[in-house]
């Protein structure tokens, strides 16, 4: 697109660049790392785009070192953004969660969600379920993009769950991959090719249930599935008071003074 624009057709982009306080010595670094805004249309996209940051509450230096950063952040939509922050500042989550997912600032976190819901999307959710999972579990906002990938293309091509499973368990985006979906599936693949499970365990089943609960339905039973297991088999089961509790019904031990000893003998010559 770049060999059929004109010079002023290309300056416009250079004069907009500069404009919004971007230095000359960083404009080669920006179309470096992003040609493509070389392609928007300064009126009907990029001027629209930056007004709406601002109306975000961003001031313009952090507008402009956030474009200098990642000028990738030009290939957004207007009103994509907002629309990602209004549903982050809504969060329902654990406060250290929430902390993590702005820990680098709202403009940030805004634009790390808006690629989460992309790469939903592009698996075949649509953005009004991409958003519903999102807010339901908020830590896949802090998972890598290749992370998120993988654990859907397991979903659908190993597991042979529809992609749709995750609008009613989205917990499954936020548990580990290799410590938990992983070696729960080869359990439940293994006891299923020897006819051992009767009914047929969901994905709900599959990601909610506790280690514990887990490990005493599908691994205790079957001793073979502790090796399939691995080294996740390292679960406790506790009988009766947890361990420590007996100290707490103990009655605690004074030492015997002198007189104690003379008064337990004498006591104690009196039964003879």
């Amino acid at each position: 697109m770049v060999i059929t624009m004109s010079e002023e057709q290309i300056w416009g982009k250079v004069e907009f660049l500069l404009g919004i306080g971007i230095h000359r010595s960083k404009i080669d670094s920006v179309i470096r790392m992003y040609p493509g805004v070389l392609g928007f249309d300064v009126e009907n996209k990029l001027k629209p785009l930056i007004g709406e940051f601002s109306e975000m509450g961003f001031e313009p230096k952090e507008i402009r070192d956030e474009i200098v950063r990642n000028p990738k952040i030009l290939r957004s939509e207007v009103g994509e953004l907002s629309k990602c922050l209004r549903m982050l500042n809504s969060l329902k989550c654990r406060v250290p969660v929430k902390e993590k997912i702005f820990s680098d600032g709202a403009f940030r976190a805004s634009y790390n969600a808006k690629l989460r819901i992309d790469c939903l999307h592009k698996h075949g959710l649509s953005y009004r379920d991409a958003f519903s999972v999102l807010w339901r579990e908020p830590r896949v906002v802090l998972y890598d993009l290749d992370e998120i990938d993988k654990k859907i293309e397991f979903l659908t091509n190993v597991m042979k769950f529809d992609v749709y499973c995750l609008v009613e368990v989205p917990e499954y985006l936020g548990v580990h991959f290799e410590k938990q979906i992983v070696p729960r599936y080869n359990v439940i693949e293994y006891l299923r090719s020897k006819g051992g499970i009767g009914d047929e365990v969901g994905l709900r089943s599959l990601v909610k249930f506790s280690r514990l609960r887990f490990y005493n339905l599908y691994v205790k039973p079957y001793p073979e599935c502790e090796k399939i297991y691995g080294r996740f088999v390292d679960v406790k089961v506790r009988h009766g008071h947890p361990e420590g509790l007996w100290k707490l019904f103990k009655p605690p031990k004074y030492s015997d003074s002198k007189e104690d000893l003379k008064n337990i003998r004498s006591f104690m010559e009196q039964l003879r």
